[in-house]
């Protein structure tokens, strides 16, 4: 999970880094709006918290600056509840909106039920792409850089309860649980050989399917 944090005061920044690192994901940091846009050209983030007020560009025209080129969740925090500010926010694309002074751990709730909600709209779609590899969910099909990938049923349920979860650390036993059942009376080595296996088969994709090293895998685009 890769945060931007953008807020002028560098006090609010440190706290939110330190809880979203606390939960595994990666922090980003910005102090003004600019420097928000110019991150969000050059990087990738799962969503941003994002200030209204602050110097140089505010809020809302870093969002809609962002928003013309990168659909990335975000969540505004302000020190103003005004209706109209809610409800302009939401006009111009932003997910949820957050009242200061607020919960770290309230914070740390919204981010996670926004990238649950945009996972759950990814998994309503037929086909998703992720720059060369594309996984048809209803086919059952996967194809890497557009050559069909020789996947076994296992190494497919896998792979596509990867993408289901997308950004979420996932531990080797909630694998073999979720995707082999109650009935398994196996061990971590079958996960891991598995996805050496799905790793081999999706080739330089295999760099979207990540180790956590003494806790097991996340699928990370």
């Amino acid at each position: 999970m890769k945060v931007l944090i953008v807020d002028d005061e560098e006090m609010i920044r440190g706290v939110l880094k330190e809880y979203v690192e606390f939960e595994g994901g990666t922090a980003f940091e910005a102090s003004d709006g600019m420097q928000a846009v110019k991150l969000c050209r050059d990087n990738d983030f799962d969503i941003i918290l994002m200030d209204v007020m602050m110097p140089k560009l505010d809020g809302f025209s870093a969002v809609k600056e962002i928003k013309k080129t990168k659909n990335i969740p975000v969540i505004m925090l302000s020190a103003r509840g005004e209706e109209y500010d809610k409800l302009f926010g939401f006009e111009i694309g932003v997910d949820d909106y957050v009242t200061k002074p607020f919960s770290p751990k309230e914070v740390m709730a919204r981010i996670h039920a926004v990238l649950k909600r945009g996972a759950q709209q990814e998994d309503d779609k037929d086909v998703v792409k992720f720059e060369g590899l594309t996984i048809d969910m209803v086919g059952r099909n996967v194809y890497v850089d557009g050559e069909k990938a020789e996947l076994t049923p296992k190494e497919y349920e896998i792979l596509f309860y990867f993408v289901k979860n997308k950004g979420i650390a996932l531990t080797r036993e909630k694998l073999l649980l979720d995707v082999w059942g109650f009935d398994f009376y196996g061990d971590d080595r079958t996960i891991d050989t598995h996805i050496k296996m799905l790793r081999s088969n999706l080739k330089q994709y295999r760099k979207f399917i990540v180790t956590l090293r003494g806790l097991g895998y996340k699928f990370e685009v």
